[in-house]
Order: structure tokens, then sequence, then C-alpha cells
């Protein structure tokens, strides 16, 4: 009764935080701009040209997590399935793809995928940002997956197979399944986490949030009013898709009472 009393009373607590955190961003985000159109009166180089310029940059931003959580989820998936091979040939590799990976900082991978290969295969930028995140975030989904895996009894996949299931018909119409209920909250803070790496991309010349405000600056020198709303937005941003990712983690969590 006290433990279950006790968790209800953190679930309020985050439930406030994350209200009052959301308010604060969102009144903010609204308050600075109308503040300045309807009383201070500036024309230029303000909080409401800087909110015309970042719709462009947020529909940028937004895209990029989306491309780069999906591929990061097929690596990842494929990865972690190579991890569990009983055959040495598929999972020394695999292994050796997550180590290397884990090892090359993400911005040091945008960079040799767009400019280092640059050199002998031409792609877009946006290519170039979806395969960086896809490849570096896929090797740590790989044992989000791994490790979701193996969370479900061995004796599921046996039942399975003893009603005429191969390997390939267990794993995805049994075991995966119920291994989304530890595999989707891991996935949702890699995706949360990716959503703030996005402003990596202002390197490869991709117009996000970031590289908005980084031209926004140094065009009308007002360093301090464009970082703040920058912050502002990827901390909206941040905490609207942190509540979907808890949301679908209590759809799984219910389904699997």
């Amino acid at each position: 009764m006290s433990t279950s009393s006790s968790s209800e009373k953190k679930s309020h607590s985050q439930t406030w935080a994350w209200n009052l955190a959301v308010m604060m961003s969102f009144i903010f985000l609204v308050y600075l701009p109308a503040k300045e159109a309807f009383i201070a009166k500036e024309q230029t180089g303000g909080y409401v040209e800087l909110l015309s310029l970042l719709p462009s940059g947020i529909s940028y931003t937004l895209l990029v997590t989306l491309l780069g959580s999906a591929s990061a989820i097929v690596v990842g998936l494929l990865v972690g399935l190579g991890k569990l091979s009983d055959n040495p040939f598929i999972r020394v590799p695999v292994s050796f793809y997550i180590e290397v990976l884990r090892g090359i900082p993400l911005l040091v991978l945008l960079f040799y995928i767009y400019y280092a290969l640059g050199e002998f295969i031409h792609m877009p930028a946006l290519a170039a940002a979806v395969g960086g995140f896809g490849f570096s975030y896929g090797a740590y989904m790989a044992d989000v997956f791994r490790a979701g895996i193996e969370a479900v009894p061995k004796e599921q996949g046996e039942a399975a197979r003893s009603l005429g299931m191969n390997e390939k018909q267990a794993m995805f119409q049994i075991i995966l399944p119920q291994a989304l209920r530890t595999i989707i909250p891991a996935i949702g803070n890699q995706t949360l986490g990716m959503l703030k790496d996005t402003s990596l991309v202002s390197v490869l010349a991709i117009s996000d949030i970031l590289r908005v405000g980084n031209e926004y600056a140094t065009k009308h020198f007002n360093f301090f009013e464009t970082y703040t709303y920058v912050a502002l937005t990827y901390l909206f941003l941040t905490l609207l898709l942190s509540r979907l990712v808890q949301n679908l983690e209590n759809h799984y969590r219910i389904e699997n009472i």
C-alpha cells in the first residue's frame, strides 16, 4: 500500500514538473515576441522577426529526428538480432560495428560522411545527416533490442516453435511484440537525445533551428536574445516529445498487465 502511494506521489510530482516546464517555456515563447510587437514596437532584429524564421528550422529539426530515429530503429533491430545470432560470422562483425560506432563522436561521424566520403560519393546534406544519426544511434539501439528480446522468457519461443512456427515467425510474431514493453521506453529516450543532437546538423548547412538562430544572431548581433529563444524552442519540443514517449510507455504497460 505504501509502495503504491509513494509511486503515485512520484508520478504526480513528475506531472506537475512537466506541466510547469511546458507552461513556462510556452509563455516565454509567446510573451517575448508579443511584448516586442505590442509594446516595444521593434520591427527588425528582435523576437518577432526571429519567430517568423523559426518554423522552417523546426520543420528540418523534426524531419531529421523522425528519419534519423526510423533509420536507427531499423539498424538497431538488425544489429541487435545479429548480436543474438549463434553464427560467429554474423555475431563478430556486428559486435565490431557496435564498438567502432560507439567510439566515434557523432559530430565527427557527420563530418566524415558528408565531407570525407563526399569526395567519392556525393550525397545531399539531409541524407548524410540521417545516415549519421542512423548508424550512430543504431549502435546504441542494438543493445536496447538485444536486452528487450533477452528479457522475454525463452519458453515463449519454445512454445511458438512447438506450434509449428519457424525462427523468423516466432521472433516477429511472439517475442518482439512482448519485448516492446521493455524496448519502447529506451527507444523513446534515445529519440529525445536525438532531437537535441540535431543541433549538430547545422555544420552540414542544414537550416535547422540552431542554424537559423546562428544566421539571425550573426546578422543582427543580438546573441543573448537569439540563443535564449532557440534554447526555449528546443526545450518546448523536447517536453512535448517526452510526454508522447511517456504515453506510449503507459499504453504498452497497460496492454501487458
